[in-house]
């Protein structure tokens, strides 16, 4: 407790004179001081964390640079056998910051680091990561292998992937780093790590002493993995599907996951940690069917696990991998490469790919090359009405959206659509604007109790901007469900709506149209706002072909 005290004494004194050298060089030295203490630990590395962010916002200014930044470094490799993060910060610290791995990504990949550490702290069993191609997951696990095994060298771990070309470049990449003291700071970091053997052909490798179980065993899930290793320390399973032929194929997939339950799983000790990266390519790749299990078995109860994925483009349609120093994807090239694949009717590929949602091809309800489109002229009459079907929401996740359809004899033509996942203050202004620019004639709004208010707000501002339309509010019919309703209206949309070619259409439209064209009957959907308001939009166009009810016009 007394040292507790200590810690905060100097940290109020840092904020209160910043320019006193002194002051941090207590601060870090108290740190080492009362790391002997195993009840100590925590608490001098959090401190030290602390002093690099007061340090960092002092070499900003300060006089004593040499001074700071060696206090600054020294925290770092303080912290590094320790904390996950400044071990990636630390080990690449000779390098020029455009060369390293970690800092132009460190503002991405910080939350995945933070996951991983949380894997290794013993917070997760299970750790499930979904990243697009080319973006750095493989190098991050690579460094996370390191160092853990740097960690503890006595465990042994297992690194698996589809074919013996991966292993090969993981297992190289991890010698590189053991080898190279020049490019890396890993022998700073654990000083009495040494390689004590190494076999290339078996990709296995050792630390301080030859062991029969390896430190290391690198197997492609095809290879020898029987009696190969037992693994106590991290099991990493990476890309175990070789793309889309194998997800294509019932059979791969099947003896995929019985080669990874059979073979690889068994490979694990009871209190082995296990991480599992890669492409999502279906439902019922290795990934799918693991997930699937631990969270439909009530065996899995008190089983700890996390799934992230981090899509290439955001909910605002850019990039999440636009690195520093051009080492990552620019919002336009994702853009480009979903417009490739829509192209070519193989958007299914760009989700599972880039964005991390497996689709089943045979399950999806709407395929790109079954729709209609058109390239924004619509034809050279007045329309016959013009439409908005309006799926309102608080946000939280869901979207609000709303198509809206320019009305030619049978044939819709969606000229635009409010797609977006803002709460109400953002997104009730856009509906209103929408709807005055595009001159709706009929306006219909799923009407539940939660939602009742969202709207009156909307009638409310079209009256104080006095612009009219019917405006009529009907409840989804609760005698069918959601995905029967987005069912039966699928004809319609497939035959009679008309949508906007993918060069035409504005961030808010592209990201309408993807979220249609991953809907599927069978397994789960992440999200059906969009499908769900076209199916509304149909059902209130074609009226005479379904049962609608009409409300008195609020004007």
């Amino acid at each position: 407790m007394e040292s507790i005290k200590l810690f905060e004494a100097i940290e109020r004194a840092i904020q209160k004179e910043s320019k006193n050298y002194q002051t941090y060089k207590d601060m870090f030295d108290l740190c080492v001081g009362e790391s002997s203490n195993p009840e100590m630990i925590e608490t001098c590395h959090k401190f030290s964390y602390k002093l690099r962010q007061y340090i960092s916002r002092e070499l900003k200014t300060t006089d004593q640079l040499q001074e700071f930044y060696g206090l600054y470094k020294n925290s770092l490799l303080f912290d590094a056998p320790y904390s996950f993060d400044a071990f990636m910060q630390y080990l690449e610290l000779d390098r020029k910051p455009n060369e390293r791995f970690y800092q132009p990504r460190r503002k991405v990949l910080k939350p995945l680091i933070d996951a991983l550490q949380d894997l290794a702290d013993g917070k997760l069993d299970e750790l499930f990561l979904s990243m697009p191609p080319r973006v750095g997951k493989s190098t991050m696990i690579m460094f996370f292998m390191l160092w853990w095994m740097g960690k503890f060298p006595e465990s042994t771990n297992l690194y698996s992937a589809f074919s013996d070309s991966i292993t090969q470049t993981f297992y190289a990449g991890i010698l590189e780093v053991l080898k190279d003291n020049i490019t890396y700071k890993y022998k700073d970091i654990f000083p009495t790590v040494t390689i004590a053997t190494t076999n290339s052909k078996e990709e296995t490798l050792d630390l301080n002493r030859p062991k029969r179980l390896h430190t290391l065993t690198a197997r492609s899930l095809y290879g020898t993995l029987n009696g190969s290793c037992d693994c106590n320390g991290i099991l990493v399973a990476d890309d175990l599907l070789s793309g889309i032929e194998e997800a294509l194929s019932p059979d791969r997939l099947n003896k995929a996951w019985m080669l990874t339950d059979n073979n690889l799983l068994a490979r694990a000790k009871e209190k082995a940690k296990i991480l599992w990266v890669g492409t999502r390519w279906s439902i019922n790749d290795p990934i799918g069917k693991r997930i699937d299990i631990i969270e439909s078995s009530e065996k899995f109860a008190n089983h700890r696990y996390r799934i992230i994925n981090v899509p290439a483009l955001n909910d605002n349609d850019e990039s999440n991998f636009d690195y520093a120093y051009g080492v990552g994807f620019s919002t336009e090239v994702y853009q480009q490469k979903r417009a490739s694949f829509e192209r070519n009717n193989d958007l299914a590929s760009f989700m599972a790919q880039y964005m991390g949602q497996p689709i089943e091809r045979e399950g999806t309800v709407f395929n790109p090359q079954d729709m209609q489109y058109f390239n924004g002229v619509l034809p050279d009459a007045e329309p016959d009405c013009i439409y908005m079907a309006l799926d309102p929401s608080w946000g939280g996740g869901d979207y609000v959206a709303a198509p809206i359809g320019y009305r030619y004899d049978d044939m819709v033509y969606i000229v635009d659509v409010v797609f977006m996942k803002e709460d109400k203050t953002k997104t009730i202004p856009m509906v209103v604007k929408k709807l005055i620019d595009n001159n709706v004639s009929q306006l219909q709004i799923e009407a539940n109790k939660t939602q009742a208010s969202y709207g009156d707000e909307i009638v409310k501002s079209l009256r104080e901007k006095d612009f009219r339309c019917l405006v009529t509010r009907k409840a989804a019919d609760s005698k069918i469900g959601k995905n029967e309703r987005i069912w039966e209206a699928s004809p319609d949309i497939r035959d009679n709506f008309v949508f906007l070619e993918p060069n035409c259409r504005d961030k808010d439209y592209n990201l309408f149209m993807q979220q249609v064209f991953s809907f599927k009957m069978e397994g789960k959907n992440k999200h059906d706002d969009a499908p769900d308001s076209l199916a509304m939009l149909s059902a209130m166009i074609y009226k005479s072909r379904r049962k609608a009810e009409v409300f008195k016009r609020p004007f």
